[in-house]
């Protein structure tokens, strides 16, 4: 659990600066300690650690990625009970790899980052905090992208007379027994909390605006012989090593569409097998290629939408009028809760409102957007920043430990250059920025995200593709593990020690 911070005093002047303490950024802490980096603090806005997996308690929460792989590569773990770990098992492996690695003495919970700006003069950034303000050389953004719950704006919602919440904000507190539900959106975390409040509901009402291709999942309790063979460590590395091979195959489809469409039969296969009714796999059957939106696994959704207390009705939603949920087709139902499944700000990432470069332009007025970033980690005006699952790093096939560890290395390989060449501050070079991504943009053209025919997160209010990666993560991993200082902007060391973030 979180320690208690709420009486320690922010330093005037941190040397590297993290932020938010989820995976990506207790990942940074045991980085930039392994690296000799000890001058480093981490905020968290919230009471304890953990991000996406702290967050989200919805009924049923779980991975879509194998535990052994849904780890990090210098912690693994030999104790997974499933095959796919739940959120709470998730929540407790990060709870301990911080604890192992001494990361909670570096934490300060309930700091949340207001506004912060490039002082060139000072060659830092001035971190503006729910505490004061606090000076820092470098700044290391691991806010992630499943953060901000995407809150619809419709009419009459802040008037509905019931319980209203997203499934990220889960109220343990209402009962859903012999309650008429609405679910508004079919994504990822809805697939996995209809099952479980199906047999509560006395009517479950679904607004699907899109349906989703479902793969079959292939999880388990994982047996003693298994739990024995995977403490013993050549085996747990030698299994990760054959999952993470196995999903990079997988991989080959995003960008050879026509491999998705031999996995497509299985989804179809899976559909046609679990549902029934005619009209009812008609409306769950996508019309778009599977792998343009985020590929889901379930092995009960299917059975759960198919029950008599259950409704699927294809449409989005145009309103709430008392208590009926009005869809975009006309149709209407009268409900007792909504429960909102529908989304993260991804492409509009909210930190990108809060960091101004030296003019005070914010990330959002220079992204118009559309965010793009040198290898998805340093940013044309934004010196000694980084950011961790910045744009077009997103995966739809593998770990996203794979690239949060990649892009780490790439930040470490940074931090130890300017601290070897006595470097006071880095900046990718303009020309650097826009050619990689350029090349980028062209080798999405061709991907699933932007040939699939649908709409999903990957395309941002441009009409871009600000969010997927074009290659394999053999190549990602190559890409980020080479840090080049000709890309950068680089200005030597000043001799003057750093004034405090309040002089």
């Amino acid at each position: 659990m979180a320690k208690n911070t709420a009486g320690q005093a922010l330093p005037g002047f941190v040397d590297t600066l993290v932020i938010g303490a989820g995976v990506s950024g207790i990942g940074a802490a045991i980085r930039l300690m392994a690296d000799g980096f000890n001058d480093f603090l981490v905020l968290e806005k919230h009471e304890d650690l953990g991000g996406t997996w702290r967050d989200n308690t919805y009924p049923g929460c779980a991975c879509d990625v194998p535990s052994a792989l849904y780890s990090y590569s210098f912690a693994q773990n030999p104790d997974w009970t499933r095959t796919f770990a739940g959120q709470a098992e998730i929540l407790d492996y990060v709870r301990q790899v911080a604890e192992n690695h001494d990361v909670t003495a570096h934490i300060r919970f309930g700091i949340d980052v207001m506004e912060m700006q490039w002082q060139p003069d000072r060659k830092a950034w001035r971190v503006q905090t729910s505490r004061g303000p606090v000076l820092a050389s470098k700044v290391i953004s691991c806010v992630g992208y499943l953060h901000e719950p995407i809150l619809p704006d419709l009419p009459g919602l802040a008037h509905f007379d019931g319980p209203v919440f997203h499934s990220s904000r889960w109220d343990h507190q209402c009962d859903l027994r012999g309650k008429r539900i609405a679910v508004i959106g079919t994504g990822a975390s809805a697939i996995q909390f209809v099952p479980e409040i199906q047999p509560l509901a006395s009517e479950l009402v679904l607004f699907q605006r899109t349906p989703q291709w479902i793969l079959p999942k292939p999880d388990h309790t994982l047996t003693g012989l298994e739990r024995g063979l995977f403490a013993l460590r050549p085996v747990l590395s030698a299994w990760r090593k054959m999952l993470y091979g196995g999903f990079e195959a997988f991989g080959i489809g995003f960008r050879q569409t026509a491999v998705l469409k031999v996995i497509e039969r299985l989804a179809r296969w899976h559909l046609g097998r679990q549902v029934a009714d005619p009209a009812l796999r008609a409306a769950l059957t996508p019309d778009y290629t599977l792998g343009c939106k985020r590929i889901l696994m379930s092995n009960n959704y299917y059975p759960a939408v198919s029950q008599d207390n259950v409704e699927v009705l294809p449409t989005g939603v145009r309103e709430i009028r008392g208590n009926t949920v009005v869809g975009a087709d006309g149709s209407e139902r009268e409900v007792d809760v909504i429960i909102l499944g529908t989304g993260f700000h991804v492409s509009d990432v909210p930190v990108a409102r809060c960091v101004r470069d030296a003019d005070g332009k914010s990330l959002d007025d220079h992204w118009q957007g559309s965010p793009q970033a040198y290898r998805g980690t340093t940013i044309q005006g934004f010196p000694n920043f980084f950011l961790i699952l910045g744009p077009n790093l997103a995966i739809g096939h593998n770990s996203a430990f794979i690239v949060i560890e990649a892009q780490l290395e790439y930040v470490i390989r940074a931090l130890r250059a300017m601290r070897q060449r006595g470097l006071d501050s880095i900046e990718v070079k303009p020309r650097v920025q826009q050619g990689y991504n350029k090349r980028v943009q062209a080798d999405l053209q061709s991907t699933v995200w932007n040939t699939g025919g649908c709409s999903s997160y990957y395309i941002d209010a441009n009409g871009r593709n600000s969010i997927g990666f074009p290659w394999s993560t053999f190549e990602m991993r190559r890409m980020l593990a080479d840090f080049n200082l000709a890309d950068y902007i680089a200005e030597v060391s000043l001799e003057q020690a750093p004034a405090t973030a309040g002089a």
